[in-house]
């Protein structure tokens, strides 16, 4: 049986453990060849170089093969060199093609991935597809956009951007460019949007065609299950002070208690009967549903988020911190009073929330796109992960000259206090020789915590976390200077290198001979991803440099993972562990931390992912009835002499307007059960039937009426109207649409998934789960 190339490596990769890797040197050859066309390409002019490139888009074929891969490369490079004064180097072209044969790739920090990028997504618009470029946030989707332009016009190739504040046209303008940048979270947001659009012209997204995912394994994994949801009908969310006040007495685990994994919360005994004589109610009677609810939020508020962790308070607001970016989740919120209830925690007037109308995991919204492919410094680590969930193979870009960053043995403290003072006797000595010293923290209050002991230690330093996170560029691009001590957060993400000296060579190469960045991080992260991209800010292009972890037994890490493990006693003096054992209990927290998320993910699509068949199913209707008369003939179906008196063309438009809004509102109605559902089908398990079975049986009945629903009241509508030749006036029969709108982030079950969650109910007890975040409110016109 003979095995192509590509079937022989993923054998290869499934027979020694390695799911959805390849190895990229299979276009070695593109690069060779690109450079035979090097000298060619520089005798040209600008315009011929343009006319070359356009020439090549014209006779594109459907797939490029080597030959015009190499073509791409080679235009790419010359017009950079224009543009830019940089000559790609040849493993920069190297990663373009894989991203141009649909591959995720591996560039290590510092690498140069946004030109990378930006030569792969003209080679697929010269091959006369429509790419988005999808990144992290707004700043790096604008930055790219307006860094890469001049080389993308050199190409023939236009190139547009999209963030926050950017209006309808804007928005239109921008998507009808070669090539979009945007923020994940801004093409899923007009996505909605357009789902409700009423009018075809009102539509600001073409049909997805190449997503090209820059920080990929951030947007494809850490937050592939977020969903995205568009919401109206805004009200105000009411929040009794009286009962935060009371539930801000009870004491931990007098009146209530935490899982070890700090994940779930849930009374006492002792707490229901306190609660209850201070109430003067009986809680579990039914009789206010609502007043326990608020008890549960509160609770929560107060036992499960943590001011400078999960959120600072800046203002008069309450701002979440992305914990997947250890920054400022710029305008989110959470829902459903538990914004309310941290507000009311913290003293602060109660925000407004909004009725579901539509919503998609950023999962499902990738997997539109017919060709997906994306960029990430640690890629490799959720190759299986990628291949899984997207059908793509990761493979690894060599660095353009070797890595000679000295990435040290880590130290492990029996306690964190020791483990700080280590840390800071560590940064105090390495700063006396006036290397840059860069310290990654867990969350705001240990940034702020380390640099107060910092500067007590006579040891200035910078802090770069959500409270200031808007100087992030400029503080992190300075932390490469002789002398310069910068303490962060999460430092994934931020899109901005961090160079040696202040941008001098002389000083460069002062600072080199001092070893380069020294980068320590106080504990490990959730996954090793995020370790790696810390210690990847050092030794960037071949510059000296090292790393260290500090870490400690009482890390989060392992108290949330293994909290029954027993501690092994040896340690030194300074409470530094030195047995093998200590060093395996940190690792084995770490691996259950990466599988509980992946279970999660797991588990999570399980659910959306009949919620996205059948919202295809609702919007391949919903099609119809928008750009054609769908609606008025299942309509006359009913009445077919109604309205006769009135023009055609008018009935018609009115018909559509009527069917819209009710199959919206049947799709929101829909939404709303669901999501009750899904709180509590992992009930269903002590009756020993299978959560996900049940889940999926009640969505397949509820879902079947929803369109013979949609026509029923649309008939009923439609009779009950007045129809003139201006048309129909919904608002009159009290059918109005939201005149403003929500768009906000859930974090899908951030405390566990239901399941997991289970035991909390046994005895009566409550446990809260699903804390959901909510972005900004936006004008719907």
């Amino acid at each position: 049986m003979l095995v192509s190339p590509r079937g022989l490596t993923r054998w290869v990769n499934r027979l020694v453990d390695r799911p959805g890797r390849t190895d990229l040197h299979r276009y070695d050859k593109v690069v060779a060849k690109a450079a035979t066309l090097e000298d060619e390409f520089r005798a040209l002019s600008d315009d011929d170089l343009t006319a070359t490139a356009i020439r090549l888009r014209d006779n594109a074929p459907s797939k490029f093969g080597a030959d015009d891969l190499a073509r791409v490369c080679a235009l790419g490079r010359e017009a950079a060199r224009r543009a830019l004064d940089q000559r790609a180097f040849d493993v920069q072209l190297l990663g373009a093609a894989g991203l141009l044969s649909g591959h995720m790739i591996e560039m290590d920090t510092g690498e140069g991935k946004t030109l990378t990028g930006a030569i792969a997504a003209a080679g697929f618009a010269l091959q006369g597809r429509r790419v988005h470029v999808v990144s992290v946030n707004d700043y790096l989707a604008r930055r790219d956009a307006e860094w890469m332009q001049k080389v993308y016009e050199l190409l023939g190739v236009t190139v547009g951007w999209v963030d926050q504040h950017s209006d309808r046209q804007q928005r239109k303008d921008a998507y009808a460019c070669d090539v979009t940048y945007a923020s994940v979270n801004e093409v899923g947001f007009d996505v909605l949007r357009d789902r409700l659009r009423t009018d075809p012209d009102d539509i600001v997204l073409p049909e997805p065609d190449v997503v090209l995912v820059d920080e990929a394994d951030s947007v494809l994994i850490d937050e592939a299950t977020v969903p995205l949801v568009l919401a109206g009908s805004v009200e105000e969310d009411v929040t009794d002070h009286a009962v935060v006040d009371i539930v801000r007495r009870l004491e931990l685990d007098k009146h209530y208690e935490v899982d070890p994994e700090a994940r779930n919360v849930s009374l006492t005994d002792a707490g229901v009967d306190e609660l209850e004589r201070w109430l003067g109610v009986d809680l579990y009677s039914g009789a206010d549903s609502d007043l326990l609810n608020q008890v549960n939020l509160a609770l929560q508020a107060k036992a499960l988020l943590r001011r400078d962790v999960d959120y600072v308070v800046r203002g008069d607001k309450v701002e979440l911190v992305s914990a997947a970016r250890g920054r400022i989740a710029r305008l989110q919120r959470w829902p459903d009073g538990l914004q309310a209830a941290v507000e009311a925690k913290e003293g602060l007037a109660s925000s407004p929330t909004g009725r579901i109308l539509d919503s998609i995991v950023v999962q499902a919204l990738i997997v539109r796109y017919s060709t997906v492919c994306g960029m990430s410094g640690t890629a490799v680590r959720v190759a299986d992960q990628l291949a899984e969930f997207y059908k793509v193979e990761t493979g690894r870009i060599p660095t353009n000259v070797p890595c000679i960053r000295e990435d040290e043995i880590e130290r492990l403290y029996s306690t964190v206090p020791q483990r700080d003072t280590a840390l800071i006797e560590f940064v105090r000595t390495v700063h006396d020789t006036w290397r840059p010293v860069l310290v990654g923290t867990q969350s705001v209050a240990e940034s702020e915590l380390l640099a107060d002991r910092l500067k007590d230690a006579g040891v200035p330093a910078v802090v770069l976390n959500a409270k200031n996170d808007a100087d992030e560029a400029t503080l992190i691009a300075r932390a490469g200077e002789r002398g310069r001590v910068t303490v962060s957060t999460q430092i994934a993400g931020r899109g901005t290198d961090i160079r040696l000296g202040n941008g001098t060579d002389g000083d460069q190469e002062r600072v080199a001979e001092l070893g380069g960045l020294c980068v320590v991080a106080s504990g490990r992260y959730h996954t090793g991803r995020l370790d790696d991209q810390l210690r990847g800010r050092a030794g960037r292009q071949g510059d000296p440099g090292s790393s260290v972890l500090f870490t400690s037994l009482g890390d989060d890490l392992v108290a949330q993972n293994l909290p029954a493990v027993k501690k092994p006693a040896p340690a030194d003096a300074e409470g530094r562990v030195l047995d093998r054992r200590g060093q395996e209990i940190v690792e084995h927290a770490q691996r259950i931390a990466e599988g509980v998320h992946l279970e999660m993910h797991r588990n999570a699509w399980r659910y959306h992912k009949l919620l996205d068949v059948q919202r295809n199913i609702v919007l391949e209707h919903r099609d119809t009835v928008l750009h054609g008369n769908a609606g008025l003939e299942r309509l006359r179906e009913q009445a077919p002499d109604l309205h006769t008196d009135v023009e055609e063309d008018v009935v018609e438009a009115a018909a559509r307007q009527i069917v819209l809004f009710h199959l919206d509102e049947c799709w929101s109605e829909y939404l709303a059960y669901m999501a009750d559902v899904r709180e509590g089908i992992h009930l269903r398990a002590l009756g020993r039937q299978t959560p996900i079975d049940e889940f999926h049986r009640i969505a397949v009945d509820e879902f079947s009426g929803l369109l013979t629903d949609t026509y029923q009241r649309s008939a009923e509508t439609f009779e009950s109207a007045t129809i003139t030749s201006d048309g129909v006036d919904l608002g009159s029969l009290g059918l109005q649409r939201p005149t403003s709108t929500w768009t906000y982030l859930v974090t899908d079950h951030l405390h566990g998934v239901p399941e997991q969650n289970l035991a909390g109910y046994v005895g009566g007890r409550l446990r809260t789960s699903g804390i959901m975040s909510a972005l900004r409110r936006e004008s719907s016109s």
